[in-house]
C-alpha cells in the first residue's frame, strides 16, 4: 500500500479541493470525460483534513487562537468563494453553495470538539448535537452536519485504523446516499433555491455527487496508508491556499466571462 505522510496527504486534499473547484467555476469548458475524475477528487479533501483537524485539536496549546484563524481565514474567504463558484462562467455547475465555507464547518467541529471534552453527560452532548448541531450545518455549513460529524468521529474512536476509514466511509454513504435520494425529490424541491432544485433533478449531476462519495471513500484508503511521518512543515499551507486559489478561479472565470461576451475582444483585438 501507498505510503504517505502528513504534508504529502494535504498535498492530495488541496489538490482535489482545486480540481473540484475548477470543475464547478468552469463547468462550461471543461470536457465531459473529465468531469467525473475531477469531482471525485473533491472527495478527498474534507475526509483528509478532518483526521488532521482532529490532530490538531488534540496537540494545540491554544485552541481559541486555532479557532480564531481558522474564522479569520473563512472570512477573507467568504465572499470569494461565492464569487468564483456561485457566479461560474456561462453558467457553469448550478449549485447552491452556502454562506458559511468549509472553515466555518472546520472552526464548528473544533467547537463541538471542546463541548464533548468539557461536558459532564455525554447523553445531554450527544441531545444538543442532534437537536441543535445537526439541522443548523445542515442548513448553513459546507458539507452539512457530514464535515463537522468526520471531525467529531475521528476524535472520539480510538482505534487508530478504524478511525482512519470510518468518517470517510460514513461521508462516502451520505454523500453517496443523498444523490440516490435526490433523483426521486423533484416534486417536494419547489420551496428550494433554483440552482439546487436544478442539481437534484438532473440526472448527469446526482451522478457527480454519487462519485464524490466515492471520493471520499478513496480518501480512507489513502489515509490508511499514512505512515504518522508530518513530512515538510505545513502549518499555513491550507490557510494561505484555501483563499488564494478562489481569487485564481474568480479572475480566470472572469476573464473567460469578459472574453464570452466580447469585451476583451473589444479591449485586445481579437
Amino acid at each position: 500500500m501507498l505510503k504517505l505522510n502528513a504534508y504529502q496527504l494535504k498535498w492530495v486534499a488541496i489538490t482535489g479541493m482545486l480540481l473540484s473547484h475548477m470543475l464547478i467555476a468552469w463547468w462550461d469548458i471543461i470536457p465531459a470525460f473529465l468531469r467525473f475524475p475531477m469531482y471525485i477528487s473533491g472527495g478527498f479533501t474534507f475526509p483528509i483534513m478532518a483526521y488532521f483537524v482532529a490532530e490538531g485539536y488534540k496537540h494545540t496549546s491554544n485552541l481559541k487562537r486555532y479557532i480564531s484563524r481558522i474564522l479569520i481565514v473563512g472570512l477573507i474567504a467568504m465572499p470569494l468563494h461565492i464569487v468564483a463558484l456561485s457566479i461560474p462562467f456561462g453558467g457553469g455547475f448550478p449549485m447552491f453553495y452556502p454562506w458559511f465555507n468549509i472553515m466555518f464547518s472546520i472552526a464548528t467541529g473544533l467547537m463541538v470538539l471542546k463541548m464533548y471534552d468539557s461536558m459532564k453527560s455525554k447523553v445531554l452532548f450527544w441531545l444538543l448535537y442532534i437537536i441543535v448541531i445537526v439541522p443548523l450545518s445542515l442548513l448553513i455549513l459546507e458539507w452539512y452536519f457530514i464535515g463537522v460529524t468526520m471531525i467529531l468521529m475521528n476524535h472520539i474512536i480510538k482505534n487508530e485504523k478504524v478511525r482512519r476509514v470510518a468518517p470517510p466511509i460514513f461521508a462516502g454513504v451520505c454523500m453517496s446516499g443523498i444523490a440516490l435520494m435526490s433523483s426521486d425529490m423533484g416534486a417536494i424541491v419547489s420551496g428550494l433555491p433554483e440552482g439546487m432544485v436544478f442539481f437534484l433533478i438532473r440526472p448527469e449531476f446526482v451522478a457527480l455527487q454519487t462519485a464524490f462519495g466515492l471520493g471520499c471513500i478513496i480518501a480512507g484508503l489513502l489515509l490508511f496508508g499514512y505512515n504518522g511521518e508530518r513530512g515538510a512543515k505545513s502549518k499555513w499551507l491550507f490557510y494561505i491556499f484555501y483563499p488564494a486559489h478562489f481569487v485564481l478561479l474568480g479572475a480566470v472565470g472572469l476573464a473567460l466571462r469578459l472574453f464570452e461576451i466580447g469585451w476583451l475582444g473589444v479591449w485586445f483585438g481579437f
